[in-house]
């Protein structure tokens, strides 16, 4: 179940502040929730990096935006009041939204502020907090990385698949070396032989000791999916060397008969297929290159802190 953007979050964080009172967010966040009548299971959904709830953190935008259009101040650190324009928008009974907002001359303000007051933001720029957006300016900014992320996967997936089958054996017993594997490439992983692999396409140290193998097999296809046949003959293959882990890549992907082989064998076979390659060379840093970094700032309430 979906959950209500930010907007959807103002109105009732306004009324949940009429009485007045100076409170932390924290301690009417559960009535904000039920007004919007929030399940369990909303509740619990999360942020991609994991350190807020996805409602707490709407719940925290819809609150920014009310401060900056003048209808709530924070007379304290952390701490919340609503003000006589907040009060006079309740008692209107529209709903509280950016473009209600737009009516406030400090929200205008808010929405073209920049360092420099004779630069206007430009078009993308602005769309951040357009009357609009339904997403808070960190979830536009996730979104846009997952949209750069996922044209990078499509572009580093075609970059493998016009190598050679040694390069992409080679880039796999990386891969393992990158994710924590061994150690070294000298003393940890090899490609063996190409045309003597006996189904097995690399072999690398479990840890830096070598107490334990880990055989690989890669596979370089563009259309065709890997089965349980193929599977199987890698498990063949794991049994000649009397090993029990072993991990299949491949380009493209598993029928459903070989993923569920996988869960019925004692050996621990590990798939990975073309989608999930991609996503761990992106997240290990192999074949790709870091282009720019952006920093996203927050209050360090600990240093406004008076002894």
């Amino acid at each position: 179940m979906s959950l209500p953007d930010y907007q959807s979050f103002m109105t009732p964080l306004l009324q949940c502040l009429a009485n007045g009172k100076t409170v932390k967010l924290k301690e009417i966040e559960a009535n904000v929730y039920q007004s919007l009548s929030l399940s369990a299971e909303q509740l619990k959904l999360r942020i991609p990096s994991g350190k807020q709830t996805y409602a707490y953190h709407r719940l925290g935008w819809a609150k920014t935006y009310l401060v900056q259009a003048g209808l709530i101040e924070q007379p304290k650190r952390a701490f919340c009041k609503i003000t006589h324009k907040g009060l006079a928008a309740i008692q209107t009974g529209e709903q509280i939204n950016n473009q209600y907002l737009n009516q406030y001359p400090e929200f205008l303000d808010f929405k073209t502020r920049t360092k420099d007051t004779n630069n206007s933001l430009d078009e993308n720029t602005t769309s951040l907090v357009n009357s609009n957006s339904q997403k808070t300016p960190e979830e536009l900014i996730e979104a846009a990385v997952d949209t750069l992320n996922t044209n990078l996967s499509d572009e580093v997936l075609q970059a493998v698949l016009s190598a050679s089958p040694t390069f992409f054996e080679n880039l796999v017993v990386d891969l393992m070396l990158a994710m924590g594997y061994g150690g070294s490439r000298k003393d940890a992983g090899q490609a063996t032989q190409y045309t003597q692999d006996g189904g097995i396409d690399g072999v690398i140290k479990e840890d830096k000791l070598g107490l334990e193998m880990i055989y690989l097999q890669a596979k370089r296809y563009t259309n065709k999916t890997v089965g349980r046949p193929d599977i199987q003959a890698f498990a063949g293959a794991l049994d000649m060397h009397r090993a029990k882990k072993g991990v299949f890549i491949t380009t493209s992907s598993f029928s459903k008969d070989a993923l569920e082989y996988v869960g019925l064998i004692d050996k621990r076979i590990v798939l990975v297929d073309g989608k999930q390659l991609t996503e761990l060379m992106l997240t290990h840093n192999l074949g790709v290159s870091t282009k720019q970094v952006f920093e996203v700032k927050a209050l360090d309430s600990d240093y406004f802190i008076e002894d």
